[in-house]
């Protein structure tokens, strides 16, 4: 008998497996695919180590800029993918090492009980069961995918060539990403979003910010148009990324009368499902679908198993990234958002073409945005468009968090040049 049975080895799962290791318990982590599920495998780290490779093409072709001069430079994409695929799999045997005590249990998994699972060798029981089993891309019923012309995001990372024309189908995070690597790659990319504007819930001033760099970019970009206005033969590639739902399918839990919501598994404020020794976290969920906020979930499911449902997962500061060039970083509230829940507000805003070091490193575009609280004087959230931008967000993400007041943040000293001061200087 386990102490906590956990079906999914991703963000969530693993996480949540190695808390309550440490904290003395009986676990096992219960995987039908590969460790690290779509983070690792299919999401977060393989589209950043592509993306990491564009972007080491761009500075290069913009080399001469810096008084640097390369003849020639050109894309070995075989090599690309031989370097993403061997960092997946440095990073997947750190995970299993990681694991200890934990029995791993390479098979499917379905809940027959309260306290069963059922795996490829038999059952096994536990006291607590937690499922993190993730998402999948997609499908739109008139596009199939068929894995040559009509792929998914998992399809397109194991493209063996960058293809010569790609349309996107989704202007979303996924979209925008793909976008901006496979145009630094040489594709000619289009994205077609049938919503008003590309990143729809965004900041409207990041969303055309990015809208009018991709078009500098030679990205076509079709907003508020359908798949009908299109041609897909002109297109050697079309990826559809118009969002992802959780894996429910084949677990049991309708056998087992565990409550769905309309998206994914229905949770409580504690990320307990209906039945009270199973607990749900991460995509399947269907909550936040980011990979720190499924870690996030999987640790507070552990946490209220061990102490008794005493911590409600607050999911209010969760920084969002966007892996596009350049890159695109949020938290907590946008200025529409504020507005709409009734806060006065002031903006404050910096546009990075003051920044020494973002002109020094020549990537002056894009703007930091931060929103205060007018009564308050706290900063309730911030967006940045801009190098480094993921990096950057932690910043607001921290004051967001601990309610500072721009008065705490002005008091700060930043070092100088940095692109980190530049947060300072946006509030004055």
């Amino acid at each position: 008998m386990y102490d906590l049975a956990v079906i999914g080895a991703g963000w969530a799962g693993f996480n949540a497996a190695l808390k309550a290791k440490e904290s003395g318990l009986k676990v096992c982590l219960i995987e039908c695919g590969a460790i690290g599920g779509t983070c690792l495998n299919r999401g977060c780290i393989p589209t950043k180590a592509l993306i990491a490779s564009a972007k080491i093409y761009s500075l290069v072709k913009k080399s001469s800029t810096f008084g640097i001069e390369l003849d020639n430079p050109r894309i070995n994409f075989s090599k690309i993918q031989e370097r993403k695929n061997k960092l997946i799999w440095d990073l997947a045997q750190g995970m299993q090492s990681r694991l200890g005590e934990i029995d791993f249990i390479k098979s499917a998994a379905e809940i027959v009980s309260e306290h069963e699972i059922k795996i490829d060798t038999g059952k096994l029981s536990a006291n607590f069961i937690l499922i993190a089993s993730g998402s999948h891309p997609v499908e739109l019923a008139q596009l199939k995918f068929d894995g040559v012309k009509i792929i998914s995001s998992d399809q397109l990372l194991s493209l063996p060539s960058v293809p010569k024309s790609l349309l996107i189908i989704g202007g979303g995070v996924i979209g925008c990403e793909f976008a901006s690597l496979f145009s630094a790659l040489g594709a000619e990319v289009s994205v077609l979003e049938k919503l008003s504007m590309l990143l729809q819930g965004e900041d409207k001033e990041v969303s055309r910010k990015i809208e009018v760099i991709f078009k500098k970019k030679g990205i076509q970009v079709y907003t508020g148009t359908d798949l009908s206005a299109v041609d897909l033969n002109v297109y050697e590639k079309v990826l559809v990324c118009v969002g992802r739902e959780p894996n429910i399918f084949g677990l049991g839990l309708e056998k087992l009368g565990i409550k769905l919501d309309k998206k994914g598994i229905a949770i409580d404020d504690y990320l307990r499902t209906n039945i009270a020794n199973i607990y749900a976290a991460g995509d399947c969920t269907a909550k936040v679908m980011l990979a720190h906020y499924a870690a996030y979930q999987g640790l507070s499911a552990v946490e209220n198993m061990i102490s008794d449902n005493k911590y409600e997962a607050d999911n209010s500061v969760v920084p969002a990234c966007i892996f596009c060039d350049p890159e695109i970083a949020s938290v907590g509230l946008n200025e529409e958002k504020a507005v709409a829940a009734g806060l006065s507000v002031k903006v404050f805003k910096f546009d990075f073409r003051a920044s020494s070091m973002a002109r020094i490193i020549d990537e002056p575009d894009g703007f930091i945005k931060v929103v205060v609280n007018r009564n308050s004087e706290e900063v309730v959230g911030g967006c940045i468009v801009g190098p480094r931008a993921t990096e950057l967000i932690s910043i607001l993400t921290m004051a967001v968090s601990l309610h500072l007041k721009v008065s705490q943040i002005r008091a700060v000293i930043f070092a100088h040049p940095t692109l980190s001061e530049s947060v300072r200087e946006s509030i004055g």
